[in-house]
């Protein structure tokens, strides 16, 4: 009885890290010919153009295509099929929990003929119903932070308002009102994972566990109604972070930052003698 005890424990525990993440995104479309005719088993490949990993897929009878748990990125869409040539849409933008979908058309022709595909990448997710705003790179890292919280340009979003926690003593980061709901009704993810620290009624704690600096975040999604099922629990907003990743190529971050008094504005007014006040610690 004790080896199978311990042998069913230690199933449990490997399965623990499998817990369920929300990161990922979904690349779909259908892939059809010159005559709006749909393709089947036509082969799609997406890869990701930073770490040149790919994934194939195959059309359904209707040339329908699905690529689930794709990692937020930059992307290069292929189809091919014989008898057509292959169509392929470069840089194909996908955002966190995202589903974007391109669509492709195949022209008769030869498979080592390339035709480029633009205007079927859809700029707007239509096929999901949820509404919100991504926060990418550049606003996170060039817009201005007091306090250096990435969750705060959540503000930028509509329906969303500083909570009066934010300003309490001790002060709680990160916390806003969305659409009237409660600050401790949102809900933090950290690629994918559950990112919220809980405390008695969840008031005066930091809402975050893991508070990453914004040089660190690739971009973050906030989703403020009409969320996809996984989010149901939370009734005010979403905020699912995404870190940077490695790529094929060397790079990094460098930066400094000075915060002191003696770059403070004057005002319109002088003060006497002309000099700054001291800024007293």
């Amino acid at each position: 009885m004790r080896p199978r005890l311990s042998s069913k424990v230690g199933l449990l525990l490997a399965a623990l890290p499998l817990c369920a993440q929300f990161e990922t995104s979904a690349v779909l479309g259908t892939v059809k010919d010159r005559s709006d005719a749909v393709v089947a088993e036509a082969t799609v490949t997406l890869t990701n153009i930073e770490t040149n990993i790919s994934s194939r897929k195959t059309t359904d009878e209707n040339g329908n295509y699905e690529f689930g748990n794709v990692r937020p990125g930059r992307y290069k869409l292929t189809a091919e099929k014989a008898g057509f040539s292959t169509a392929a849409a470069d840089n194909v933008l996908v955002n966190v929990t995202a589903r974007q979908r391109v669509d492709l058309i195949l022209a008769v022709g030869q498979v080592t003929e390339t035709v480029q595909v633009t205007a079927q990448v859809a700029l707007v997710e239509s096929d999901s119903s949820q509404r919100g705003q991504v926060i990418e790179n550049k606003k996170i890292v060039e817009l201005p932070l007091n306090g250096r919280n990435y969750a705060d340009l959540s503000l930028l979003s509509a329906g969303v308002r500083r909570s009066s926690y934010a300003v309490a003593n001790p002060p709680r980061e990160a916390s806003f009102n969305v659409n009237g709901q409660r600050s401790t009704f949102n809900n933090f993810l950290l690629d994918g994972i559950d990112n919220n620290a809980y405390g008695t009624s969840n008031q005066g704690f930091s809402s975050q566990v893991v508070n990453l600096p914004p040089d660190a975040i690739n971009e973050f999604r906030i989703v403020t109604n009409n969320m996809s099922a996984e989010y149901g629990r939370t009734s005010g907003a979403m905020i699912n972070a995404a870190m940077k990743s490695g790529t094929n190529e060397l790079h990094g971050t460098l930066w400094e930052f000075l915060r002191n008094d003696k770059l403070n504005a004057v005002g319109f007014f002088p003060p006497p003698g002309g000099q700054k006040p001291t800024l007293k610690r």
